[in-house]
């Protein structure tokens, strides 16, 4: 698949999505040097997890559709086997 440049508008969102992942991680970080109930880490960890994930999948939709749009149909070329490889290296 060929590089793709997603103008940073496009992720803006996501972008502000990881920022709250990576406090939440810090906070994970300060539960555990606290000392604090293993359920209530493994709780963030599994949110902060989920969080992580969706990012991901904002990332690939958002590239996904940048390229569907921003291309010419005649020259629009979509590598299935990528798309499937990064879809399900987020599995």
């Amino acid at each position: 698949m060929e590089h793709v440049d997603i103008p940073q508008g496009e992720l803006g969102d996501v972008v502000k999505r990881l920022n709250r992942i990576q406090g939440q991680i810090g906070g994970v970080v300060r539960m555990i040097e606290d000392g604090r109930d293993c359920a209530a880490v493994v709780t963030q960890l599994a949110a902060a997890s989920k969080a992580l994930n969706k990012a991901s999948f904002a990332v690939v939709s958002t590239g996904m559709r940048y390229c569907s749009i921003n291309s010419e149909e005649e020259t629009r070329e979509v590598d299935l086997r990528e798309l499937e490889r990064l879809l399900l290296s987020l599995a």
